[in-house]
């Protein structure tokens, strides 16, 4: 089908068409700016809500090692591509189709202007050819009717008897001169209706089909221009999904890599604190100021008499009671909040030992670090000294001794971290061996186990006579001997365990002075120990004080 031949009539119509195909290419390009920004915009708000939820380097690596928490900064990592490949998506859109789209509008709207221009030159010298030709066949009929009108005269003066000669001759003059000039406007006329229907043939099978197939071949390269831009719009979707599949895959893997089971077991490596679970309380018999007469075989919790029956005083139930704990004495750590030691000593053992490998290993790295700093300085003042022309090489001694001085100070850091940490990991293996041998076992205020035979004794033990080694135990834990007294400035209601309630006004015994933590050791008139806050009482030191 041809436009030249189908549509010869059609300009105005083919004339609109073309400009209808170029405003709908031009639509299309503004749709695909409009998905372009769309991709723009989604791909930024991912990486926004990537960034919000994905904390910075450092604080990352400080986050606690869940499988469940490593998994969710993977997953942010794959949504993270992803933006990016949606990116990608709009930049393929922006420059392949979008900005080609655009160029060739452009470029369609000055070849249509040109073929249109085309057609109406022809048009208008086609019309310029008929205006002669009609101007030629008005002149060609007014000539016919002065020649009509002529010989109308001349033969009613010929016809005439009273016309003279004269007037007869005048008038067959005037009809052989209208008669000559009508001949020449039907030549005139002839020729130009002549060359009119010349000009129109090449005009309307010629001129016009050429400049309307020139029309079609333009709007039908628009038509495969945009099935190409079509192509491209789903291409540049297509090209990035294999790289998609490949985040989302990670986010499954990532997802099937929680383990809950490891992150159970972070947790336990986390906040162990190293202690054994304290032993049983043991049973603290209060008849053994009764006298009554013990069978043979019996159990005995008589305390020691001296040989005149008397009970011994250093064996009374108050110097029990000083030596054990309810569930165990909790170590100071727990008792006396402070702040944190450089020796880590205010962390439970377990935690104390992570916190120190923790320190040495970053130590080290220092350390490393400062050791290949010393090396390259070193280097370069070899080749300073090999070649003066390069630079000073005492230049680079201040930095030398400094680098050196660092090593120096990192490796006795090191050495007294490894200290700390050889007394901890010494002082866990004896709990746990301690554990081991036997489970009830009692925490010292230091953070120490105390084996406690006490219930083994009593259980197993048949009476016992005055010098056994049940007594033995008691004489062994003497209760600390007072090293002065103190008033309480301040009320204290001592609900921690291991803490010694107090009231204002009250005086106590010091056993322990403080030891810069805060505490004071003490013990009150009923013979109950613990310690109490130092900024609370009023001490007073003494050598020659009552120790009960």
């Amino acid at each position: 089908m041809s436009w030249g031949t189908e549509l010869w009539d059609q300009f105005d119509n083919i004339e609109k068409h073309t400009q209808w195909g170029i405003e709908f290419l031009e639509k299309f390009a503004k749709f695909v700016k409009e998905r372009l920004e769309v991709e723009q915009n989604y791909a930024k708000q991912l990486r926004n809500l990537v960034k919000k939820y994905n904390p910075k380097r450092s604080a990352r690596d400080e986050e606690p090692r869940f499988t469940s928490c490593h998994s969710f900064f993977i997953i942010l990592d794959e949504l993270n591509d992803y933006a990016g490949q949606r990116e990608l998506v709009a930049e393929e859109m922006g420059h392949r189709v979008f900005g080609e789209a655009m160029r060739y509008a452009q470029e369609l709207k000055s070849e249509r202007k040109a073929h249109l221009q085309e057609g109406r030159k022809a048009q208008q010298h086609l019309d310029a050819c008929w205006k002669q030709m009609d101007n030629s066949k008005k002149k060609f009929e007014r000539e016919c009717r002065e020649a009509e009108k002529a010989q109308q005269n001349y033969e009613k003066l010929d016809n005439e008897v009273a016309a003279t000669k004269a007037d007869v001759e005048k008038a067959k003059q005037q009809l052989h001169l209208r008669t000559h000039m009508a001949d020449e406007s039907k030549n005139e006329y002839a020729a130009q209706l002549q060359n009119f229907n010349t000009e129109q043939q090449r005009h309307f099978y010629m001129a016009m089909p050429q400049i309307f197939k020139q029309l079609q071949e333009m709007d039908e390269r628009r038509t495969i221009k945009l099935s190409e831009f079509y192509k491209g719009f789903a291409t540049a979707e297509k090209v990035v999904i294999p790289i998609i599949s490949k985040c989302l895959d990670g986010m499954i893997n990532a997802a099937r890599a929680v383990d809950e089971c490891k992150d159970s077991q972070i947790v336990v490596e986390a906040f162990k604190s190293g202690f054994e679970p304290p032993g049983d309380f043991p049973f603290e018999d209060f008849s053994q100021h009764i006298y009554r007469t013990v069978s043979e075989g019996a159990i005995s919790n008589t305390p020691k008499q001296d040989i005149g029956g008397k009970i011994d005083p250093k064996l009374t139930v108050s110097k029990a009671k000083g030596k054990l704990w309810l569930f165990g004495k909790k170590p100071k750590w727990s008792l006396k909040p402070g702040p944190a030691m450089e020796d880590f000593s205010h962390l439970p053992p377990e935690q104390r030992r992570k916190r120190l490998q923790q320190r040495i290993e970053e130590l080290s790295k220092e350390l490393q670090k400062q050791s290949d700093q010393r090396d390259a300085l070193n280097k370069m003042k070899d080749v300073y000294e090999k070649n003066p022309q390069m630079g000073d090489p005492g230049s680079l001694q201040p930095k030398i001794r400094e680098t050196s001085s660092n090593m120096e100070r990192l490796q006795m850091e090191i050495h007294k971290n490894e200290a700390w940490l050889s007394e901890v990991e010494r002082k866990l293996s004896s709990r746990r061996h301690s554990s081991e041998v036997n489970h009830l076992g009692r925490e010292s205020p230091e953070g120490s186990y105390t084996e406690d035979t006490n219930q083994e004794h009593r259980s197993q033990q048949p009476v016992l006579e005055p010098h056994s080694d049940f007594y033995d135990d008691f004489e062994d834990d003497d209760p600390l001997p007072a090293i002065g007294h103190c008033k309480a400035v301040y009320p204290f209601d001592g609900q921690n365990e291991g803490t010694l309630a107090m009231k204002e006004g009250e005086v106590l015994y010091i056993l322990e002075e403080d030891k810069g933590d805060g505490w004071t050791r003490a013990r009150n008139q009923s013979g109950e120990e613990g310690y109490v806050p130092t900024s609370y009482v009023d001490i007073t030191l003494e050598k020659n004080s009552k120790g009960s």
